[in-house]
Order: structure tokens, then sequence, then C-alpha cells
């Protein structure tokens, strides 16, 4: 059998070749929506890896993507591990000095280049010494001349749909992925062809995001995003159909993908939904009938988000991971026992992050470097481990001792797991608020905010105080029209219904957009830059509201 007896990504092409030979491949490109059958996709990922052994890439070389989501970068994703070659993904959203310290770090042979992106990736590479001896290939039927790269198909054209496909060990590198370096430089995470393996058969399982061979599959997370979420490795091992929407998909471009291909499943950070959302209210008309579960991550999934979709009997699977897991760490599947509880307990376990995948271990170690009860109040930073978890940061040894102990991952997370081992994320170490000796999560007061209509975005940061060491201020961004006197009113009288005073932010400051980082987040690091400014909360908590200041 095709990779033999290892833990390997080859058997997924394989079984999707021979057994669904018709189920087809679907791009939105520059170029207009392209076709593939997983037969031709087989031709193709091997005349591209015979491409690659043409120019001298061999077994152990990092071949790395700056692109968008479509068929040519999905090629990839098994023309290049598949040889024995590392895959190197890069996000094309990261600033210039990170991408090239990226590049420097992984000693990429050769960046196949979306065109959109040509521009980007030039202006990163132009008289940077880290970008030398580097090729090119245009992901597109013409080259680049900026970048002296040819075109992808010419690059691929002359060479064999047959290959001759190596017997893999499970311990092989076969992707490479760096962190968004928030606080630092990037740190990059490999991946081994069994700790993929490994990943793509756990979410398969009923408690991961399964995928049938009747699906149609649309990742609107990027592809440069720790591969997806998996998702094209999960569709390819399912047989599904895929369908992948380019660059910068609006709203628009989705609802039309949804409706024309029928996509059943769909993953991307909340934004995504929202967008799809307020589009739809605006009047927009869009037949969600195939559209069966839309994937959240990357962010808290807001209840009334949730609610909204299931009005539309679309299911809202929130998870939780990160680049350092491949990336799925937790499911928000309802439990057996659960689903003839009333709807609000069931909204409100479906909007924490959920249950640990099977295949995982976790504990949350509070400061004193005790594990945490699991009664959903108690909260500490969680460690994680397991087959797809990785055990070390790529030439980064000083990062390894800060952030393993003992064969954990100290994840940076801190959460609370409640009575039914539903794990949600209370903040990230650096981003939980300490005012007056007490914890005040972030998280929570944001997806509080986010429920009330008129309100798009919200972020939660502590600013300095000088009595209480920090105070929340809540910075949010309204739709068109809202009247923003009376929405703080309503926040704050609803807040002050839910939290004790204390936590109540001590402004709400509008803005036009929440800043984001080069993965989709909110980037509370540079909120902190911009309005780390005391005036914002001079006004004391009352004495008798305060936390205890010991």
């Amino acid at each position: 059998m095709p990779g033999g007896h290892a833990q390997t990504l080859r058997p997924f092409m394989w079984r999707a070749e021979r057994l669904y030979p018709d189920t087809e491949i679907v791009s939105r490109t520059h170029e207009g929506r392209t076709r593939h059958t997983y037969a031709e996709y087989a031709d193709r990922t091997a005349r591209l890896a015979n491409a690659l052994d043409a120019h001298g890439i061999e077994r152990g070389d990092r071949v790395a993507t700056f692109c968008w989501n479509n068929t040519r970068h999905f090629e990839t994703y098994f023309g290049v591990p598949n040889t024995g070659a590392q895959l190197h993904t890069i996000n094309p959203l990261l600033p210039d000095e990170h991408i090239q310290y990226i590049v420097d770090d992984a000693d990429d042979e050769i960046i196949f280049v979306d065109p959109s992106l040509a521009e980007k990736i030039a202006g990163a590479a132009e008289g940077a010494e880290e970008f030398e001896g580097v090729d090119f290939v245009a992901m597109g039927s013409e080259g680049i001349d900026a970048l002296d790269a040819p075109a992808y198909e010419e690059f691929i054209a002359d060479h064999s749909t047959e290959y001759d496909w190596p017997d893999l060990d499970g311990d092989q590198p076969a992707g490479l992925c760096y962190t968004s370096g928030t606080t630092g430089k990037p740190k990059g995470v490999e991946y081994t062809q069994s700790m993929l393996w490994s990943h793509t058969m756990a979410s398969q399982t009923p408690q991961g995001i399964p995928m049938e061979d009747s699906d149609v599959v649309m990742p609107v997370v990027p592809m440069f995003h720790v591969n997806a979420w998996g998702m094209p490795f999960t569709a390819t091992a399912a047989g599904a159909k895929h369908v992948y929407p380019g660059p910068s998909p609006d709203p628009a471009d989705l609802a039309a993908l949804i409706e024309e291909e029928g996509v059943t499943v769909s993953a991307g950070v909340p934004t995504v939904w929202l967008g799809l959302r307020e589009y739809i209210e605006e009047g927009n008309e869009v037949d969600l009938s195939t559209l069966d579960t839309v994937i959240i991550g990357g962010a808290a999934a807001p209840k009334a988000l949730v609610e909204w979709y299931d009005e539309r009997d679309v299911e809202v699977l929130h998870a939780w991971g990160m680049t350092e897991l491949s990336p799925i760490g937790t499911v928000s599947h309802l439990k057996d026992d659960l689903r003839d509880a009333d709807y609000e307990t069931q909204v409100n376990k479906r909007s924490k992050q959920g249950l640990v995948a099977p295949g995982l271990e976790f504990e949350v170690i509070d400061e004193d470097g005790e594990e945490i009860p699991w009664d959903g109040e108690a909260f500490g930073e969680l460690r994680i481990r397991g087959p797809w978890v990785t055990k070390e940061y790529f030439k980064r040894p000083e990062a390894n001792e800060e952030e393993f102990v003992d064969g954990w991952l100290k994840t940076g997370d801190v959460v609370t797991v409640d009575e039914d081992g539903y794990m949600q994320l209370v903040d990230r170490t650096k981003d939980v608020i300490k005012s007056g000796g007490e914890w005040i999560s972030s998280v929570e007061l944001e997806n509080a905010i986010m429920a009330y209509d008129g309100v798009s975005e919200a972020a939660v940061v502590g600013v300095p105080h000088e009595r209480w060491q920090e105070r929340p201020v809540a910075f949010v961004v309204v739709a068109e029209g809202v009247d923003r006197e009376e929405l703080v009113d309503r926040i704050e009288s609803g807040l002050r219904e839910e939290y004790p005073k204390w936590w109540l932010p001590d402004a709400v400051e509008f803005i036009d957009e929440v800043p984001k980082t080069a993965t989709g987040k909110f980037s509370k690091k540079d909120l902190r830059e911009q309005y780390g400014d005391q005036s914002l909360v001079e006004g004391a908590v009352p004495e008798d509201d305060a936390p205890d200041a010991e």
C-alpha cells in the first residue's frame, strides 16, 4: 500500500483518487471559477511532485506558499509532503520584517506566490538578504516578471502524471507554520506526517469535525493559518467535494458559493459569519438550505450568533485550537445527556470552547501550581498534550524551556472547566485584567457586549489605573445609524444585572474598527498601545463595590 505502514498523508489522497475520482474540487480564483476532479487532482499533484524533483527539491527541503485558498494551493498540500519535502505556509498578512525572518529561519528553497500577493512579497524580498537563493513560482497561468517567477501551469506542464511516491516515516516533517509573533519573533511549529495523520483521524471521529463523502466543504479560514484548521486533509480523507473561496471573499462571494455549489460545511472566524448575517439582514436573498454546519474558531462564538444561525437550521460548531496543536484541541458538541436540556442551557454549552478532542489530555493549573476543580468558576492556565501537539519549537530552544513542562504545552490560555467537562476560554494570560487583586475576563465582557443589537465588534482591554492597577475599557464598533448614547445605556444597564460593579467597563469608546492580528484575531496589544491612557478610567470604583485589594 502507498506510504507503507506508517501514519502518513498519502493514503488519504490515494483513497480519494480511487473511490471518488469524479468528485469535484472547485476554486474561485483571479482567473474565474475552476473545476477539477479528484482524478485530475491526482494527476496534477504528480506533475507538481515531478516538477519539484526536476527543480532540485530533495527530502527535507522546505517548499513555501504565499497564497490564498484555491485549488493550486491545495495541490501543494499533498504534492509537497508526499515527496518527503516540507510544506511551509506563510501568512501574507504579516509585516515585511516577520516575513523576512520566517523565510530565513525556515530556509525556504522555493515560494509559490498568488499573483494578487506579488507586490507584497516583492516588497519584502527587495534588498533582503534573507531571500537570497529563493526561487518563485506564480500561482496562475501567467508568470510574474518582478519576481522572475514562471507560471505554475508552465512549471508543471511537461511533467508526467505518474510519480513513484516514496515510503515515508511517520516522523518525517510534513508541514511548517509560524505563530503570528504578537509577543516577539514568530515561532515555528513543525508538523510531522504522523501528527497530521492523527489530527485528521481525530477530526473524523463523531466528536471531532467529521465529514462525509456527501459533504461540500468550504474552508474560509485561510490555508496559511494552520492548514485551514486541517479541513483540506479531512475533506480529502472523507472523499468530500472541496470549495475554495479565493482571495478576499466578501459576504456576497460566500453566499454565491454556498448557493451555487451546495456547501454543507464551512469554517471561519466569527467576523466571517457576522458579515454574512449582516449581508442577509440588509435584505439580500441568500439560500442557506444546503448549509448544515459552520465551524467557528479563532475567537469566541457569540451566543447571539449561535442563536441566529440556529433559527436558520445551521448548526454553529464552536472549536478551539492553536498553531501548536495542528490545530484542533476542543469542539463544543452537546453530550448525550444534555440533548434533553432546555435551549438556553444547550446554547450556553455550545458557546463554550467545548470538550477536549479524542486523543488529547489537558490540565488547568492555578497560580499556586495546583490543578483547579471542574466547577465552572475556578480558572487557571491550560496545559495540553497529545499525538498532534508539538513538543518543541523549530530552532527555538529558549522558547522550549519557557513553554513546555514535563511533556505539557503551556498554552497561555486562561480557562475554566465546568462539571460536564466543557472548557471555556476566560482570557489569554497576557489579556486578563487584574483589578484590585481580582481577575476580570475581557473575553466574557466582550461576548456580553457583542450580544447587543447594533454592536458589530467589541474588545475589552485593561488600562493602567493608579489605585486599582488596571480597569476595563470597552472599545465598540457599531452598525451604521445606531444611537450610540442609547446603546451605551443599554449595555451598562444590562451588564449591571449580570456582573458586579467592579467588573463594569469604566468607559465605552467607539472606534471604526478593532485592530486585527495577522490571523484575524482582535489585537489587544495594539489597542493598549493606542489607548493606554489613564484618563479613560479616572472614575474610582465605589468602595462597597470594589474587589478586595489585598
